[in-house]
């Protein structure tokens, strides 16, 4: 996948080269597979010559490997396994977040299957890459991921929410293997992420630090300090990704807060900004090597998602933000993911 960036307008357009082309503010992505840089350069031209983007710089311009057949559909078939373990704890539990869960399920399957170095047999291993649920209420997704690389039984799930678990509501780094911090406070993820990162420099450990916050998160003056800091000590090895459903507790997030321009706040405070489909395997993990590639500053991700993605009628629906579902409609949802997968 190549990817080139500096527009300054905001569109939605079929690429020459045939990928999905779109511009945020002054972030433009060019998604093309397969090709290299040189065809990349040429299939962009007419846009530039369309004054739809102002330049092609060379070190704008990268050549990434796209996933080939046989990890996409690996990388598929988790995300459906990790969406019905979901719906079982949540069910089970008669409590918790599925919504967001749901809707995250292909970020979090794309780093700790693909991207992110760690060791279960070894949860404390202390070059792991580490990885922050800043949107701590969405356990289920963090929770069946984590049981199923091997940190702790699969068994363990059916306990979700119960009292003397060790799988509670929000994480508990000191109770859970393979969580790297504890959350639910909002805000709280993404402040302790730039200050691990800080201590990786100092240390001189080369791991990265993935944090994922949710959009409702970002209303929180708290995850702006930490994004001084982190443009402060060019924290390049911070990778954080914003769950931009659109979608929290009290209703759309552009209504209760407004977030949008999302991209150029972010790139006003220092930070390598981009935008992407949350639910395109090529493009997440794409964009986290390019994120690898330029050093000096952190790096957001904001991922275009759904809330309650995989069960229609949970998706875009602000009412299963905490909501656990009954046996009709439990039943329901592990029919239609069972009849996608």
């Amino acid at each position: 996948m190549a990817l080139a960036w500096r527009a300054s307008s905001k569109i939605w357009r079929q690429s020459p080269a045939g990928g999905r082309t779109y511009s945020i503010d002054r972030c433009f992505c060019c998604f093309c597979f397969g090709r290299d840089s040189q065809n990349v350069k040429e299939a962009l031209r007419p846009l530039l010559l369309a004054g739809i983007i102002h330049s092609i710089p060379t070190h704008a311009v990268k050549t990434l490997p796209m996933l080939d057949r046989e990890e996409h559909r690996f990388l598929r078939q988790k995300a459906f396994e990790i969406r019905k373990s979901i719906l079982e704890m949540v069910y089970k539990a008669r409590s918790g977040h599925v919504g967001g869960s749901l809707g995250s399920a292909d970020l979090v399957v794309a780093l700790y299957y693909y991207l992110m170095r760690h060791n279960p047999s070894e949860p404390e291993w202390p070059d792991r890459d580490r990885f922050i649920l800043s949107k701590g209420h969405c356990t289920p997704v963090i929770y069946a991921v984590l049981a199923d690389c091997g940190y702790f039984p699969r068994e363990d799930l059916n306990h979700f929410r119960r009292p003397g678990s060790h799988l509670q509501g929000h994480p508990y780094e000191p109770g859970t293997p393979g969580i790297d911090a504890s959350t639910g406070a909002l805000g709280l993820g993404i402040s302790t992420g730039v200050g691990m990162a800080l201590a990786a420099k100092l240390q001189s450990r080369s791991h990265y630090v993935y944090i994922l916050c949710g959009d409702g998160e970002i209303q929180e003056g708290q995850v702006w300090e930490a994004a001084l800091f982190g443009n402060k000590y060019h924290l390049d090895n911070v990778i954080a990704f914003v769950d931009r459903n659109y979608l929290q507790t009290d209703g759309n997030s552009e209504q209760v807060m407004p977030l949008d321009p999302l991209a150029s706040k972010w790139e006003a405070f220092g930070w390598r900004t981009y935008e992407i489909d949350g639910h395109n395997f090529d493009q997440i993990v794409s964009t986290v090597e390019q994120a690898k590639q330029l050093k000096g500053k952190p790096t957001m991700i904001i991922a275009r998602t759904i809330k309650g993605k995989g069960v229609s009628f949970m998706e875009n629906e602000v009412s299963w933000h905490g909501t656990p579902p009954n046996q009709e409609q439990f039943e329901r949802a592990m029919k239609e993911l069972t009849l996608a997968d």
